[in-house]
């Protein structure tokens, strides 16, 4: 399998997708999400130096599947070749349906959950809703505290970010941040940058939707806040656009054997990004997402030429 995933430079997803299922009904893939994984790359949190895998795991859609059985299991599978890879981020919201629910099933049949950095948000008006629904989280996924509670979407952020803040005083939370997913709030988000301690800021950011370069990312460094980078696929538009298309016949420079290991590379390779969360329902599509950990990750000249490269398709 080794062999064939580092010759792999002109195969696009679906092609990919192909090798993976192949290697899932023979059994190899277990064995290639277990023992073999490589170290991943890792960044720090500015505002503690503890380093965290620069691809996590989101939830949003993939992990909302209520009682269904079948896709519980599947997303047991999903997780457990997340941890088997080396990954720690797991990443959810109230807003997200069934998913934190049945995360903390699931985290409870995975091997290797001891690694777990625990991220959720409150998504609510009002303070004391606000506690409330975070204390409900911590039940869900069945933590004792969680390592990141994020403001989702920036809502009432000035309410919630006064409990966070005394909650990380007292160790019931390690880090707090805000997020957003549209570019509209990117002024609110920065006012709450520039205001309040945060040690988190989730926003989208992928090879196309590049706003958060001019103040969001240089303001992150700046302050000493984590990056999480959310919707690196554009819900999946980017594959669209180069449905077909091999890769630049340069891209295994770079380690990169499918298209999503070269836009997620592209994400990770800013100085300021600290994580990105692709979700993900698939065990071949997770190994495909986590291969964006290994080395090399572009350099600026090389992040300027895949850019340029995707820009004139």
């Amino acid at each position: 399998m080794v062999v064939v995933a580092t010759r792999m430079t002109f195969i696009h997803r679906r092609g990919f997708l192909a090798l993976a299922a192949a290697a899932l009904g023979s059994g190899l893939a277990s064995r290639w999400a277990g023992a073999q994984a490589p170290a991943p790359s890792q960044r720090p949190i500015p505002s503690s130096g503890e380093n965290l895998p620069v691809i996590g795991l989101g939830s949003w859609i993939t992990f909302n599947v209520g009682d269904d059985r079948t896709r519980r299991a599947q997303r047991r599978e999903v997780l457990q070749a997340f941890f088997d890879q080396g990954g720690r981020l797991v990443d959810s919201s109230p807003m997200y349906g069934s998913a934190q629910e049945v995360i903390g099933a699931l985290l409870s049949q995975v091997r290797g959950g001891g690694a777990l950095f625990a991220a959720t948000k409150v998504w609510i008006v009002g303070r004391e809703a606000g506690v409330r629904q975070m204390q409900e989280a911590a039940g869900l996924w069945g933590v004792d505290r969680f390592d990141l509670m994020q403001i989702h979407n920036l809502l009432d952020w000035e309410t919630h970010v006064e409990t966070l803040k005394a909650w990380r005083a007292e160790g019931r939370v390690r880090y707090i941040g805000v997020t957003t997913s549209h570019g509209r709030r990117h002024a609110e988000m920065e006012r709450a940058m520039r205001r309040e301690p945060l040690d988190f800021v989730q926003c989208t950011y992928n090879i196309v939707d590049r706003e958060a370069e001019q103040r969001l990312l240089p303001l992150a460094r700046e302050r000493g806040m984590a990056v999480i980078v959310n919707r690196p696929f554009q819900r999946g538009a980017l594959f669209a656009r180069v449905r077909g298309r091999p890769l630049p016949p340069w891209a295994d420079e770079l380690g990169c054997a499918s298209w999503a290991q070269f836009f997620l590379k592209f994400i990770v390779s800013h100085p300021a990004v600290t994580c990105a969360i692709p979700a993900t329902s698939r065990v071949d599509h997770l190994l495909e997402n986590m291969g964006a950990m290994r080395r090399p990750l572009p350099d600026e000249a090389a992040r300027r030429r895949m850019s340029q490269w995707f820009a004139g398709l």
